[in-house]
């Protein structure tokens, strides 16, 4: 399938335009960097803390953000995550940035703690949606002996399993009233009175808690570095062995030129580098070589055909012939990052970002920059052949007089 056909368009004659504005774009990315300090490095690579919490309703954030802000000390942020399909956005994801090992368990502890001193309201009942298995099998165990309801421990630990499983996979880890259990194995009137008593329902579950330390943070940075090192490498050694060397640096060259650019773009608006993010960049080196790799190939064949015309011309003639391919891949994998932003919740975010700007900068770089410095390269090398030629040909005229 063709989207264009014939066409003839001559894209390396801006190509000091096109330059210019590459070395704008990556110039602006390096000032922005080093104006703030390198990447907006999340959580994974910082080091933190990092706490998923689920509401019954729409989340207090402001209360919660102030709440957080009075007990930790460092920059605390508390983001809604949205549920796509269900319309809602009761989950938050706090985050602070700590230190030591030590500081980051404590800050754990003291947002589950606040959390439930200024938001569960279940005074001195022990809250289910956020006690543990055994905290709740000893708080039920003698209430439950007095009401006669006869659970020895393994029937009680089986019904306890019974009510965190259903509030876990069927509530989202926040039960709102003890009737919701009322079909777990096990259940009598007598044991849900019992529960109503000793438990409470905090308005929330804390539903999972991340704790990376700062070396780890490190440690994952160097590896993302080396990850994309690698990958550069190991593209720059399979182009050069299957087209040529100059290839194989014009292309990497031109990569280097799109992850520059897209980090750039990141820092720029201040928009946190997760791993996900690193993942999101290597996915876009391996498209954007594919690209490049796709037009190289054009102008090795054309190079075959047409051997004594003019490598500009050529190279030209071979970025029109896959000009439709280039549209038709970039295109719906450009749809389908929008969707994902739009549908896919602050989670997914990074990643859409990353690949939306970065197909359009590897398309981008494909077209005018990685075949500019192709042909560069190769009218380099014959200015250097001409000089060298040129007394050869004044000595055959002077042997001819």
């Amino acid at each position: 399938m063709e989207l264009f056909k014939q066409t003839n368009i001559d894209f390396l004659k801006r190509t000091p335009l096109t330059l210019g504005l590459s070395i704008l774009l990556m110039a602006v990315s390096i000032v922005s960097l080093v104006a703030k300090g390198g990447p907006n490095y999340g959580i994974d690579f910082r080091g933190g803390t990092m706490v998923y919490v689920m509401f019954s309703s729409e989340p207090p954030v402001q209360q919660i953000r102030s709440a957080l802000g009075q007990v930790l000390t460092g920059e605390v942020s508390v983001t809604t995550i949205k549920d796509a399909a269900a319309g809602t956005a009761n989950e938050v994801v706090i985050a602070t940035e700590l230190k030591d090992e030590k500081s980051l368990d404590l800050a754990r502890q003291t947002i589950t703690r606040t959390l439930q001193e200024r938001f569960a309201n279940t005074g001195t009942k022990l809250d289910f949606n956020n006690a543990s298995r055994q905290e709740t099998i000893d708080r039920l165990r003698d209430p439950l002996a007095r009401a006669g309801a006869g659970l020895n421990d393994e029937q009680l630990g089986q019904l306890v399993d019974g009510m965190r499983n259903f509030r876990d996979q069927q509530r989202s880890g926040v039960l709102r009233s003890f009737d919701e259990v009322s079909g777990v194995a096990g259940m009598t009137p007598a044991i849900k009175t019992v529960l109503s008593q000793e438990l409470g329902l905090a308005p929330f579950g804390i539903r999972q808690v991340e704790i990376v330390g700062p070396k780890a943070g490190e440690d994952l940075r160097r590896q993302a570095f080396l990850a994309t090192v690698y990958a550069l490498g190991g593209m720059l050694v399979y182009i050069a062995f299957r087209f040529e060397f100059i290839a194989g640096v014009a292309a990497v060259l031109a990569i280097i030129h799109d992850t520059l650019i897209t980090i750039g773009f990141f820092s720029l608006f201040n928009i946190e580098i997760s791993l996900t993010v690193i993942a999101a960049l290597l996915t876009l080196i391996g498209y954007s070589m594919n690209d490049k790799i796709v037009i190289f190939d054009r102008v090795r064949e054309n190079r075959g055909l047409h051997r004594r015309g003019e490598l500009r011309a050529l190279v030209n003639t071979s970025i029109n012939q896959t000009l439709s391919r280039t549209i038709l891949t970039a295109g719906p994998t450009l749809l389908c990052t929008v969707a994902l932003y739009f549908l896919g919740g602050p989670v997914l975010a990074g990643i859409a970002i990353t690949l939306f700007i970065g197909i359009i900068v590897g398309t981008y770089s494909s077209i005018f920059i990685a075949s500019a410095i192709l042909v560069a390269w190769h009218k380099y090398q014959d200015s250097r052949k001409k000089p060298a030629a040129a007394p050869a040909v004044e000595t055959a005229a002077r042997k001819g007089r």
